[in-house]
């Protein structure tokens, strides 16, 4: 798609010589807003996005900095457009510092060569196998629980991060993870606070600078470092003749020219596997079961449908195909609240972007969250309503919560797969909900949005799933 047209007159404004081509705040609202943008970014985008419309211009001059919400800007950047939008920005580059140029922050042409030696992976036969995986993480996740008895409180928070490092160890890189979970969990969770605050802020310190928060970050890689090189140390001992996983993939693959990827690269898609293909699942996972004990008469169709199809056994992979119910619910929680709530690009080239002038250089701020909550396209759109998405008339591309175009997230059939699947296994066999009047907690934007102190529920093993 070529980069479009202006349509109607723009504020004359500028910023430091940087002509203002879209609405929006001046320099000193901004400047009064700083705390917020720190501490909570995404309630400081609703204001504005709600003061300022679909497309909105912040007063900083370099790199002039948008925020778009324009449904067909987003779907421009990130599909008819998107080779005029790279991922050249500081929220990559902070994100880089734990993961390298792994197949989520790579750009352009690294990302190209990645892409396709990674795909195999996640191929639909593959799906098969990694659905026995969540499975086995929902029989151990059931006998935790059934040990701290029925009607214990229990953060499902930790339990939902727990099993899904126990799936991605399992299913991508044919090792038992689970027994450094609270290590990598935590691991994770330290690195992604040191990005996040990078990332909320222009200048920081070097990385070799040994300030407080990067010396949590050079802690933190070096338990995702140690875990990487133990899984790669075991498995090239082991010499195995035909790929079973990714990492055997990733070990024996070749580009086009014959190349294979270097250790670092290689450890760059490992770590980037680890920290995002748990983190966002488990993230997901954690406000589903918050809006279950939310909204009880969800929970109690979720059950029936779960009991009819599921009927008390281990689920399968066959069972994500008749769980329309549950599907509806896991799509509706990745509505409320995408794994990706952020993503930004660099305009490589000028554009026009719901009618605004985008001059080359620009930093493209686009919320998911916001999207998915567009008054313009959604009913109701704050309200936890899976009803919308049985409908069969959902705009695909206002609905995005792993991405959009050719950079969607290449896990994205492993995620929702292992999402529908764990609130069958588990919501066939438990129910939950609020301890003492408790109320479903704010989000924190982090890297996703999570619980700033977890989700703590009442979880009550059902009657029909005793004797399993």
């Amino acid at each position: 798609m070529r980069p479009g047209k202006v349509s109607g007159p723009m504020p004359k404004r500028s910023y430091l010589g940087t002509p203002a081509t879209a609405p929006g705040p001046a320099g000193p609202q901004m400047l009064k807003a700083f705390g917020q943008i720190r501490n909570n970014p995404l309630m400081y985008l609703n204001r504005v996005w709600q003061e300022y419309g679909d497309v909105v211009q912040f007063p900083i001059p370099r790199p002039p900095t948008y925020l778009v919400v324009d449904p067909s800007g987003v779907e421009r950047v990130l599909l008819g457009s998107a080779r005029y939008y790279g991922k050249s920005t500081i929220q990559y580059r902070a994100l880089s510092l734990v993961t390298g140029e792994g197949l989520l922050t790579a750009d352009t042409e690294a990302w190209r060569r990645q892409r396709p030696m990674v795909q195999p992976a996640f191929h639909h036969e593959s799906l098969a196998e990694i659905a026995a995986h969540i499975a086995v993480a929902i029989d151990r996740i059931t006998d935790d629980w059934r040990r701290a008895g029925s009607g214990t409180v229990i953060d499902v928070d930790v339990a939902m991060m727990h099993g899904a490092l126990e799936v991605v160890g399992h299913a991508l890189f044919g090792t038992d993870l689970t027994r450094d979970a609270e290590q990598l969990a935590s691991a994770t969770l330290s690195a992604l606070d040191v990005v996040i605050a990078r990332a909320r802020v222009p200048i920081s310190p070097p990385d070799w600078v040994p300030t407080p928060a990067n010396r949590k970050l050079r802690r933190a890689n070096g338990q995702l470092d140690a875990a990487v090189n133990a899984m790669l140390q075991e498995r090239r001992a082991e010499n195995r003749n035909s790929p079973s996983d990714m990492l055997d993939i990733l070990l024996s693959v070749r580009d086009d020219d014959g190349v294979g990827l270097t250790d670092l690269e290689i450890r760059n898609q490992m770590v980037t596997f680890i920290v995002a293909g748990h983190e966002t699942v488990a993230s997901a996972l954690t406000w589903a079961w918050g809006l279950l004990a939310a909204n009880p008469k969800w929970q109690k169709r979720m059950q029936a449908e779960i009991d009819e199809v599921v009927s008390g056994r281990r689920v399968t992979f066959a069972d994500y195909a008749n769980l329309p119910v549950t599907r509806a619910i896991f799509d509706e929680v990745l509505r409320l609240y995408p794994p990706a709530w952020l993503i930004t690009r660099k305009a490589l080239v000028d554009d026009v972007l719901g009618g605004c002038e985008i001059p080359a250089g620009a930093l493209i701020i686009l919320s998911p969250y916001l999207l998915h909550r567009h008054p313009d396209i959604w009913e109701q759109p704050n309200d936890f309503d899976p009803d919308r998405f049985l409908g069969g008339k959902i705009n695909r591309t206002a609905f995005i919560p792993f991405g959009y175009g050719p950079r969607l997230c290449v896990g994205r059939d492993f995620a929702n797969l292992e999402g529908v699947l764990m609130l069958a296994g588990l919501g066939g066999r438990f129910e939950v909900e609020f301890a003492g009047g408790a109320q479903l907690p704010a989000g924190n934007p982090l890297v996703t949005i999570r619980p700033p102190a977890g989700m703590p529920l009442v979880v009550r093993e059902r009657v029909s799933s005793v004797g399993e």
